[in-house]
């Protein structure tokens, strides 16, 4: 069951998510239109990742089933106003890129790359790599979360 405590979090995550994709379609110079739908796209998908996490899937995954709600959200709204998807999946998706995953791989391999070779850890370099790790599978689960629900719904008929 979902508490309270979790349904403000999840309100709280999807405010501030919503914004910042929303701030994002402005930067892309996104049409007017389409602006509310990129909102939701990047609240609902956040959101969905958020209460995943919360209820014990690891971040990879919830990132690829939040990716999923973005793309087939932004289908729906695609199909409405007679815009491509991307309009509203890739700032849908913005909020989920793995930014603190990135910051400390970089950071991690900026140390070891300024460390001495015989002091470097095991630790540093572990710490590194799943962090390296992480950000790449992040960003691949976004990557097929908005492309599978086009892929699956837009096909075009071939050529005879």
């Amino acid at each position: 069951m979902i508490s309270g405590a979790l349904i403000g979090q999840l309100l709280y995550d999807a405010f501030w998510s919503g914004l910042a994709a929303l701030g994002f379609a402005i930067l892309f110079n996104v049409p007017l239109r389409a602006l509310p739908g990129c909102l939701v796209c990047g609240a609902l998908g956040h959101a969905a990742r958020t209460l995943t996490m919360q209820l014990g899937l690891n971040i990879e995954f919830s990132t690829l089933i939040g990716a999923a709600l973005v793309g087939f959200v932004s289908l729906g709204f695609a199909h409405r106003q007679q815009v491509p998807p991307a309009i509203y999946s890739v700032s849908g998706a913005i909020p989920m890129v793995p930014g603190v995953f990135a910051y400390s791989t970089m950071i991690g391999i900026i140390n070891i790359a300024a460390a001495d070779p015989a002091t470097v850890g095991t630790e540093l370099l572990m710490e590194t790599v799943v962090n390296g790790v992480k950000t790449g599978l992040i960003l691949v689960a976004i990557a097929g979360g908005i492309s599978g629900p086009t892929l699956l719904f837009n096909r075009r008929k071939p050529v005879v």
